[in-house]
């Protein structure tokens, strides 16, 4: 697990079937200090989260998975949590 802040929303004219109609997001992974953890990631959102929330990132598999509906989902990274 990850945390990250969102910086952004992500909208795609053609996505992978198994993503059709669910909302990516972009969050940049932090470490504790609060700095930059690498680049920002394209994340399969379903909580709703919003630009500035801190959110925190799983890439188990199985949550893409019940996520998406799918097992052949392209996605690795997800949002499993909001932080307060």
């Amino acid at each position: 697990m990850q945390t990250a802040r969102v910086i952004g929303h992500a909208r795609a004219t053609v996505k992978h079937e198994s993503l059709v109609g669910r909302r990516l997001v972009i969050a940049q992974p932090l470490l504790l200090s609060g700095d930059a953890d690498g680049p920002p990631l394209l994340v399969l959102d379903h909580l709703g989260c919003r630009t500035g929330d801190m959110v925190v990132l799983t890439s188990d598999g199985s949550a893409v998975t019940d996520i998406a509906g799918s097992d052949v989902c392209p996605a690795r990274w997800s949002v499993c949590g909001l932080v307060d």
